[in-house]
């Protein structure tokens, strides 16, 4: 089966002042449909800036990105805004809520924008099924401030899920919420995987987070410095990782 998601020999450029920094130094990668894949790698080494060329946020200096088979890196900005619609979810550290609409509004919210009716057929159905996969049952009529933060989320999750998107981006999304919370926000995420065969790209600096994907790739000075395979596992112990992590100096 082809990958889902490649990068081809990327680098990004900024201007900075008289100076030019360069966040990322040829980058090449592939994901394979339904796999869950962490970028990891410290503040400054040039993961966040990745995920954003993967998802059509922005666009390299260099090099390509391919999605489902489609080179999506000089998309225009009506084409790359309906590619994030329709083909791509983000989750970020900011939950991003609207704070007037009940949980229930706030995932339904890529329907409504569409103009779609949220309230029948499969729209519906799929608003159902994301509120059980995130667990917020009994819950869809609160407001965001009657609900704790690692729920918040979990709805910020759930609005990313529910057009069944065909690559979920999350950059830092448990950055924000204790460690209690964010085991729960990480469950739901290694959850849409297996029983859904959602495809994960996400962005963390933790270990623990990282620990929930089948493979990382560790990030440092704008370069793949080292790749880990975990496989898939029940199983979300951070110690097999920590103990890599520690072999090649981080």
């Amino acid at each position: 089966m082809p990958p889902i998601l490649e990068a081809h020999d990327l680098t990004k450029r900024f201007a900075l002042g008289a100076e030019t920094v360069e966040a990322l130094r040829g980058i090449s990668l592939a994901v394979q449909p339904g796999e869950f894949v962490a970028l990891m790698g410290p503040s400054g080494s040039g993961k966040s800036t990745l995920l954003q060329l993967l998802g059509g946020l922005d666009r390299p200096t260099t090099g390509s990105v391919v999605f489902e088979g489609r080179d999506i890196s000089h998309l225009s900005d009506d084409e790359a805004t309906r590619l994030r619609r329709e083909r791509t979810g983000f989750v970020f550290q900011a939950f991003n809520l609207i704070p007037l609409l009940s949980v229930r509004e706030n995932i339904a919210l890529p329907f409504t924008i569409a103009g779609q009716d949220a309230g029948r057929g499969e729209a519906h159905d799929r608003i159902r099924e994301v509120i059980a996969l995130v667990e917020l049952e009994g819950k869809e009529r609160y407001r965001p401030d009657q609900l704790s933060q690692g729920e918040q989320q979990r709805v910020a999750v759930a609005r990313a899920l529910v057009t069944r998107p065909s690559v979920l981006l999350a950059d830092e999304p448990t950055g924000n919420l204790d460690y209690t919370t964010g085991g729960e926000l990480l469950d739901a995420l290694w959850k849409s995987s297996e029983t859904a065969a959602q495809t994960i790209v996400l962005v963390t600096h933790d270990a623990r987070a990282a620990a929930y994907a089948d493979r990382i790739l560790v990030i440092g000075d704008g370069q793949i410095t080292d790749e880990i395979s975990l496989g898939r596992r029940a199983d979300h112990s951070a110690a097999p990782l920590i103990a890599r992590l520690a072999q090649i100096g981080l």
